[in-house]
Parts: C-alpha cells; structure tokens; sequence
C-alpha cells in the first residue's frame, strides 16, 4: 500500500462523486490503496472549504455559515461511508491496517474543525442575529422549524465540543480524542482476531449431538474455510451466550463454547483490559474538561433520557422484578434437569451457565409445543425478505423494493435493491430497462422516474448483506453510503447486515425466530434512513439521539409475527404448507417465557456500561482489575445472578468499547418503553394499513433528527407514553416504575 498515491481523481474513483444511480460507490473500481490518499485529499477540501466559510469577507448569515457549514465535507463524508461500511463487513489485515493509520488522522481533522475559532466566532454571530426578531432589511432570516433546530443544535455541537475551551484545554482535547480513536480501532481488532481464535473445533461428531445435519454442515463449512481438513468449526457470535448453546446436548461442548464466549478479550496478544481501562479514563478526563461529572453525565446530556440518573433509575427499578422472574425460570429449568437425570433432588447442581439456555429450550419446548429447529423450516431467508419484511413496508409506507440486479455491491453475496414509491414495481435489469426505453414504458433504471408520467418515483437504495464471514465483525446492524438531504439533493442509500450461517450451495437458509426479528429490526432502521424527507444531513435518518433511534426499528419487529404479515411470508420449505395456527399461538406464548433471563442479561449489561462511565477521573484511575469492577457493579445494581452472565462482559463489550453506544446501552430498553406502547396505536386502529403507516411515517420516519421527540411520539401517539405495556411485554409488571420512568 502506497499512502501518498493515487491522488488524482482520474486514478482514484473515491475523489470524484460516483456516477452510478443514487450516488451508489463503484465497489468494483475502488481499491484499498485508493483509501488513504482519498482521505488526505478529503481533510485537505475540507479544510479549504472552513477557511472559505471562516474568510468570507460578508457578514455572518445562516446562509453563508450554517448551511455552507452543512454543504461542506461532502468528500470526506463520501470517503469515510465507503471505507467504514466495508472495514466492518470485511475486516481484512489491510483494511485493519489502513483503519489503524486513518482513524486519529480523521479525529484531529474532526477536531480542527469544531475547534476553529473563526468559525464558532460566525455560529454565534449568527445565534445572535436569529435570538431577534426576523428583519429581510438587515438579513435576519425568518427559520422554520429545521433551520432553527439546525441552529440550536450546531451551537450545541460546538459547545459540546470544546469550543469554549482555552488554548491549553483545545490543545488536551485534541490530544484525547486522537487517543481514543486510536483505542477504539484497537479493541475491535483485538476482540474479531481473539473471537475468531477462539472459535471451538469439534473433532468428534458425537460433542455435535443436538444440532441439526444442516447446521452441522455449516459447522463444517465454516472450518474448511479457516482452513481445517476435517472436523467442524462453531464461530462466536457478539453475546456471552451462544445461540447454539440452546441445542447441544452435550453439556462437555456446551462448557467449552461458553468458556471461549466470556474469555473473548483477554488472549495474548488481543487483551482489551488495558485498552478499556485507558479509554475509560480518558473518557472521564475529557467530561471533566468539557465541565461534566462524568463521561456518563456528558453523553446523556445530549439523549432524551436527559441525565445519567434517568438511565439508572430505569436500571435499577427494573432490577428487582427481572431478577426475581430469572431466578424462578432457573429454578425451573433445574427441577426440569433433575428430573430427567432420575434425580429426587430438588433442583439440579450442575445446571450451570453454560446450561441455562439448553434447558430452558427444553422447558420451552415442553411447555409451549415449540420446536426450534422444525420452527427454521416456514422462515426461508428469501421468502421472510421479499414476503415478509418487503410486504410488511409496502402494507404499511406504499414502497416496492425491487432488485437492480445490474448494480453489484461490495462484497460476493450482497444485493441490491432500488425503493420505490408505490406502483413502481417495473423489473430493472438492463434488458428490461432497455425495452422500457423503446417503448416509452416502464421507469428509468437510473433515476427511477416513470417513462410514461416523468414521477420520480425512485427512493433510494439499499443493500443486503446477511452471510457471516470470518473477516465481518459480529451482530447485525444498518449503516448509510449516502444520506438523504434537500439541501444536497442525494437520495439514501443504505445497508443492512446480519450474520446467519451460509447455507450450502443450492440451499436456502432457514432462520430461527430470532433471527427472523432481527431481519424486520434492521430493516426498521433501513426505513428509517430510506423515508427521510429533512433538508440538512445533520438530521437525516438516523441521526437522532440513540435512545431514540432504536424506537422505529423495534416497532418494525412487531410485524414480524402480525397474521396478516405472517400469513403472506410462513410456508414450509419443504412442502409448501402454511405455518399452522396453533405453532404461532405457540410461538408467541413461548416469546414470553425466559423473559427474566432476556431482561437480567440486558439490565446487566447496561449496569456495567453506566458503572465504567460515572467515573470520576480519580476513580477510574484507581482501577486496575476488570473482573473484580464487574463484580461489584452487578452487585450495587443488584443484579449478581448465579449462573447468569450479562449480556456483553466488558473485554468484548463492542458497542460501548468500539462502538457508539458508550453510557449508551441502556437506550433499547428506553426506546422499547416507546415501541411496546407506540404499537398499541397500530393494534387498535387496525394493524398494517397504509393509513398507519403514513401516521408512522409523517410523524416519525421521515422526520429524522429535525423534530422534539417527546412532542412526535405525542403526534404519532396522540398521547404522551405509558410505560405499563413494556412492563407487561417483559413480565415486569409488579416493578415499581413511575410512569415518568423511561422514555
């Protein structure tokens, strides 16, 4: 890799916008030497463009300062989607290389601009002019309600930023920041190589006991490809426990997945307790400087939540009736173990962690009649896509989603799809494209406009990543290429990305249940992005707080199992046969059971997140053991349950570590306070209708960032919240939370 060429636009496909449909990356012309001079190319147009807002010899305007401030970066925010999106699908040495390399680069850039004087010198200006009253004569703008909300929150930024700060304090925030970055790359890294170190080689068939032959000869499949000769290979996926877990019978195998599963982070070479313990440091040392408590204190400053003692009230209120229900589903699941090992012992000793979820598959299935693995065969990947979670958005928003099978995407196994407004469903291959332009017909394979009507009707893209490699990192998430903006005038396009097990050649992929509500989740959040109508990409999409942003993705998991939803898309694989009525009542009795579990994990985790952020400076650097801090934090939140591990253990706690939910991750049950009572509103007025959708969409999609959440979620809701229907969903309902609690 040579990092100072190619550095012309002729050379280098990064530094000229694409000129594929919707400003689609042309994945096949771009390669990784091209990164790092896009980038240096890329911080050097950005930085002449704050030095033409910053040297504009006309008074401050909003025009000229904020919607300039707005309109600028856009090859560096070209650059950095391209890269950041496929570092993460596929994490190569080189991509790791050139991640470690850009990332302080790119948090300095990031910094000179936040910190410029003569720019923040203009913001204010113009806060000023616009705290008065409008006047045409003097150039006071009349702002609507975005432009305002644009003004307010660039103020915000920069303050939060450190554009207060002195000399001295700028010149240690830069410092900090760099640092960080730079950690931040490395926990990731240290976390996929030690995940994929870790992952268990099985020799002998028999430890496989349990498990399907397809999901044996994935297991296979996925050891030929890291290089074994015989034997299987079961990866690890992001949580302490192993979805596989619930279906080994052999309680040897089961121990060795889950000792591999909570030891990620601490092998040699690739432990993360140095790593954490300096970011979270660093952390507390930078909320101090910026004039919060705690790192804690400064990111929920800027969430709905409001303050860090929201967020632990919602913790430490739920905590009791979590661990309660868990502690009664264990001793369950123990009665049940005794049982079929002869036992007239109350309960059963040796039900450990690595057990739970294989025994309460057990009780589950026993109680409810659900089959997991006979469950997979009505959720074949393709048919749950387009008939499932396609058909559910266009029930509910009137969008086709239709495959440009003539745009290739950046990896083998990723499609992509063009949106459309309702009854634009034409096939968009090049042939058929082609004949539409003969006959006047049809609708424009690159613009989406109808032929016959000149609409355009074309939203914008999404791509489809859902196979899980050894180089992707773990968990499913959505991210953006291109954000929508009127301002801009680009069109989203996005990606969604799950890791399901790779079916063999010729076979279709059937998914668990969960896996199928994953795929309407993150398709929840691709909507998010694909229906935003706002005019500064600062609010497009899915650029609202993250207690918020996971709101619209988990209404769109109810549909999942919503009759009208479900009947379009179950059918056996096999034999062609709808998924049997009494299955779904089943399905959805048995979705409750182990709640408890679900909930504890959870609430265990977010602890640990909200410990390791309320530090002082003082105490964090007094910390010197990870386990031991983990220990006493479950304790003080209550949440200390044998033989239950939170969800994510600190070393591969990526999204606080290495991801954006630091003193963050507390936000999806936040936000489900919301889903559980917001879908009440589609319940009783009639399910999936495209009257609700266009409720849902006007109210909350489409709004993205540039809207009062708590006056939407009245909009849409014609209430405020009431947070009785999350109790309920999670078997909490004797917790003493106030109404005002979550959300």
């Amino acid at each position: 890799m040579n990092p100072t060429s190619p550095n012309t636009a002729a050379d280098n496909p990064l530094l000229a916008p694409s000129d594929l449909p919707y400003g689609l990356p042309d994945f096949a012309a771009i390669r990784d030497e091209h990164v790092i001079p896009a980038f240096r190319t890329a911080f050097v147009d950005h930085d002449a463009e704050i030095a033409a807002i910053v040297g504009n010899p006309e008074a401050p305007t909003f025009a000229n300062t904020l919607e300039a401030l707005e309109a600028s970066g856009r090859l560096l925010e070209r650059v950095a989607a391209y890269f950041f999106n496929v570092a993460g699908t596929d994490a190569t040495d080189e991509r790791l290389a050139i991640e470690a390399t850009i990332a302080p680069e790119l948090a300095a850039h990031l910094d000179g601009v936040r910190l410029n004087e003569g720019l923040w010198a203009r913001i204010k200006r113009v806060a000023e002019l616009c705290d008065g009253p409008a006047d045409a004569e003097s150039g006071v703008p009349e702002l609507d309600d975005e432009a305002r909300r644009l003004l307010d929150k660039v103020v915000r930024d920069f303050r939060r930023a450190g554009a207060d700060l002195d000399d001295e304090g700028k010149k240690r925030l830069k410092e900090t920041n760099s640092r960080l970055s730079e950690l931040s790359t490395a926990f990731g890294e240290n976390l996929l190589a030690d995940t994929n170190d870790r992952a268990v080689v099985v020799t002998e068939e028999s430890d496989l006991a349990g498990l399907s032959q397809s999901a044996k000869d994935n297991l296979a499949r996925a050891a030929r490809k890291a290089g074994r000769e015989d034997g299987w290979l079961i990866p690890l996926d992001l949580p302490s426990v192993q979805a596989i877990l619930s279906e080994l019978e052999s309680p040897d195998t089961r121990a060795r997945v889950y000792a591999a599963s909570i030891a990620r982070g601490t092998g040699e070479g690739h432990d993360n307790r140095p790593v954490l313990l300096e970011e979270v440091r660093l952390r507390a040392e930078r909320a101090r400087l910026l004039g919060y408590g705690t790192h804690a204190d400064y990111v929920i400053d800027d969430e709905t939540a409001g303050d860090a003692a929201a967020a632990k009230k919602l913790i430490t209120d739920l905590a009791p009736a979590a661990v309660a229900n868990a502690e009664g589903e264990y001793k369950r699941i123990a009665d049940l173990a005794a049982e079929e090992a002869g036992s007239d012992v109350e309960g059963a000793d040796d039900v450990g962690a690595p057990d739970w979820p294989y025994w309460a598959e057990r009780r589950r299935a026993e109680e409810f009649a659900v089959d997991g693995e006979k469950l997979k065969a009505y959720f074949p990947l393709d048919r749950v896509l387009r008939d499932g979670v396609f058909h559910a958005a266009k029930k509910l928003y009137g969008i086709d989603v239709v495959p440009r099978e003539d745009l290739v995407g950046y990896a083998p196994g990723v499609t992509v799809w063009e949106v459309r407004d309702e009854g634009s469903a034409a096939a968009t291959s090049a042939e058929t494209s082609t004949a539409a332009a003969e006959t006047g017909t049809g609708t424009d394979a690159d613009t989406g406009t109808d032929a016959v009507t000149g609409t355009d009707t074309g939203i914008g893209l999404i791509l489809t990543d859902f196979f899980a490699r050894p180089t992707k990192r773990g968990g499913a998430w959505m991210s953006s290429f291109v954000d929508q903006s009127h301002l801009l005038g680009t069109k989203p396009v996005v990606v969604n990305v799950l890791n399901i097990a790779e079916p063999a050649e010729g076979e279709q992929a059937l998914l668990t249940l969960d896996e199928v509500t994953t795929l309407f989740h993150e398709f929840g959040h691709a909507l998010h992005g694909l229906l935003s109508d706002v005019r500064y990409p600062r609010f497009s999409g899915t650029n609202v707080p993250r207690d918020f942003v996971e709101f619209p993705s988990q209404i769109n998991e109810n549909w999942a199992l919503e009759p009208s939803i479900l009947a379009n898309y179950a059918f056996h694989v096999d034999t062609g046969e709808p998924i049997p009525g009494e299955l779904v009542e089943a399905v959805k009795r048995a979705r409750t059971a182990g709640e408890g579990f679900a909930t504890a994990e959870y609430l265990a985790a977010s602890a640990l997140d909200l410990a390791w952020h309320s530090l002082s400076p003082e105490e964090a650097e007094a910390i010197t053991d990870v386990g031991e801090f983990e220990q006493n934090a479950l304790e003080e939140f209550g949440l200390d349950v044998a033989n239950l591990a939170p969800r994510y253990r600190s070393t591969y706690f990526n999204h606080i570590f290495a991801g954006g939910y630091s003193a963050g991750y507390y936000s999806y049950l936040w936000a489900e306070a919301l889903d559980a009572d917001g879908f009440g509103w589609f319940a009783d007025n009639g399910g999936a209708t495209r009257e609700g959708g266009d409720r849902f969409r006007g109210a909350i999609l489409s709004r993205g960032g540039a809207i009062d959440f708590a006056e939407a979620y009245r909009e849409f809701r014609g209430r405020d919240k009431d947070i009785r229907p999350l109790l309920e969903r999670r078997g909490l309902a004797g917790a003493d939370v106030s109404a005002g609690g979550v959300g």
